[in-house]
């Protein structure tokens, strides 16, 4: 088997790489830099020399709060580039794994949404997302949509390190506590996704760390597991400003993957624990 990575130094990317590396399994890893994912030239190009047997599709414009100001930009990247790719893999015959997101979802209610449960994206991110998992069925036969929630990892940007860098430089952060979902860990998302390639069970599924809590609950474990003093002030979704509208209710329903038969991811905790032994 030979597995193409998109988004290969992203932060997600970057550990699928690393899994496949570590499992002895042959891939090509391209950047967004080296490959415009919106050039369907260039994506079908690059299918061509790679000749994957999968494709794993980290690549993804994930600027919640600039797509709504780069709404075309945002477009082309997750809608259309997804199109282009899963185009190409339906002409070189490679099956295709698209990662998507719990931003598909509106959020209403408290219980986990299931992989059948009606979309409804409230934000620009949320709808070009949906946009891509609609195009992979569409044209792929052979083909996997992992739907994750507040993804973080050892590279790249996210939510845990801008805590530990606000949680070095204030007293006091205000963190939003009436948003809930799970963490989820690249490096532990990594490993289903490569177990998935392997195989043929296809279909949508849901993957995220064990266990559901809130930011400002996230928050505070970020700080006490990095002996940080700073107090975590919870605020309301209300009190917080942004662009983007974003789910109060996060939360994924996990049975599909565990009725295929893969293994659930650990708890969001110990996947934070991980993260700081590598960090």
């Amino acid at each position: 088997m030979k597995v193409l990575v998109t988004g290969s130094r992203g932060q997600l990317g970057s550990d699928v790489c690393k899994e496949l590396e570590t499992r002895g399994i042959p891939y090509c890893g391209v950047s967004t830099r080296e490959c415009d994912i919106t050039d369907a030239k260039a994506v079908d190009a690059l299918l061509e020399s790679c000749r994957p047997d999968a494709v794993i599709h980290c690549a993804a414009y994930t600027a919640v709060e600039k797509a709504e100001s780069e709404r075309e930009r945002c477009w082309q990247v997750n809608a259309d580039g997804t199109r282009s790719l899963a185009l190409a893999c339906r002409r070189t015959d490679a099956k295709l794994l698209y990662i998507s997101t719990d931003y598909v979802f509106s959020g209403e209610g408290d219980q986990p949404h299931r992989v059948d449960d009606p979309t409804g994206p409230l934000n620009v991110y949320g709808e070009t997302k949906l946009a891509g998992e609609q195009a992979v069925r569409e044209l792929l036969e052979h083909h996997w949509i992992v739907r994750t929630s507040w993804v973080f990892g050892n590279h790249g940007s996210n939510f845990v390190k801008t805590m530990l860098r606000l949680g070095a430089e204030r007293e006091e952060v205000r963190v939003v506590d009436d948003q809930v979902g799970s963490p989820t860990y690249t490096g532990d998302l990594a490993k289903l996704l490569c177990d998935m390639a392997a195989g043929d069970k296809y279909g949508t599924y849901h993957a995220a760390n064990a266990g559901f809590c809130s930011w400002a609950e996230f928050a505070r474990e970020i700080f006490r597991m990095a002996g940080l003093p700073a107090r975590v002030l919870p605020v309301s979704t209300a009190e917080y400003p942004s662009k983007a509208v974003r789910p109060m209710n996060s939360r994924l329903d996990q049975s599909a993957l565990r009725k295929a038969g893969f293994q659930p991811l650990p708890h969001w905790k110990d996947a934070l624990n991980v993260f700081f032994s590598r960090a």
